[in-house]
């Protein structure tokens, strides 16, 4: 993949993982859209990327989809790579949760269902252009859950599989569909409270266009290499151990 000259958006693409592709895309002579549910986010990455470009919409809605696929064929007709980043999370006890099914329902809608429909709606858009992709971001938790994330591994787990049978049904079709793995990075997701292991958005983001520049479909983002080997060799040890990380 050549990842210069392109036209690329990111969904939940003024904080975290999402602005720092932006920053490392931009750098490359990429044309970036981004959006994001927080205005003054968005307003804060466009003074940061002058040359970004932004709408404000929660893709969690349908019709906030379709309003960003409008958009997009609109006033960026060229946009080839779609790179669906914006995810949610509840850290809650499933048992003492009183909105743990409003919870379940909010992140399944933002973490997998916006992701498929956005695919759905945005394959045609993409294939019209040159060098057409769809890139998936989700985590080695897809592999082994952490425990107190009820449904965000769920969700990503589920990702990861629509991506897989996804990329299987696109042969023969004139569009890429990859899949972006990552490890604990060190975002404003944890409340400036990081796991030591993670690493920085910086680190992450560079790997993860290194490997896409070499032709790599399925991505596994520094530790989630050894994650990965654990849940097929020992599934109940990796679970704990990653557990007990987590705790620390």
């Amino acid at each position: 993949m050549v990842l210069q000259n392109n036209t690329v958006l990111i969904t939940g693409g003024s904080s975290g993982i999402g602005l720092e592709l932006a920053r490392q895309l931009s750098k490359k002579r990429n044309k970036i859209l981004v959006c994001g549910r927080t205005l003054c986010k968005l307003e804060r990455a466009k003074k940061e990327i002058p040359s970004l470009h932004y709408l404000q919409c929660d893709i969690s809605k349908p019709e906030e989809c379709e309003k960003l696929r409008n958009w997009v064929q609109t006033d960026h007709a060229e946009c080839n790579i779609l790179i669906n980043n914006a995810a949610i999370v509840t850290r809650k006890n499933f048992y003492k949760d009183e909105k743990a099914i409003r919870h379940a329902e909010s992140e399944i809608a933002t973490n997998l269902m916006a992701p498929i429909r956005l695919a759905k709606l945005f394959s045609a858009v993409l294939q019209q252009n040159k060098q057409p992709s769809i890139i998936n971001i989700t985590t080695g938790l897809a592999f082994v859950p952490r425990a107190t994330y009820p449904f965000y591994c769920a969700t990503k787990a589920a990702l990861h599989s629509f991506t897989k049978v996804l990329r299987s049904q696109s042969q023969g079709r004139n569009i890429t569909i990859s899949e972006v793995m990552f490890p604990v990075v060190d975002t404003p997701w944890h409340d400036g409270n990081p796991p030591k292991i993670a690493i920085t958005p910086e680190e992450a983001v560079a790997e993860m266009i290194s490997e896409l520049e070499k032709g790599k479909e399925e991505i596994h983002v520094g530790k989630v290499k050894l994650l990965y080997l654990l849940s097929r060799i020992v599934p109940n040890l990796a679970f704990k151990k990653l557990n007990s990380l987590a705790e620390q």
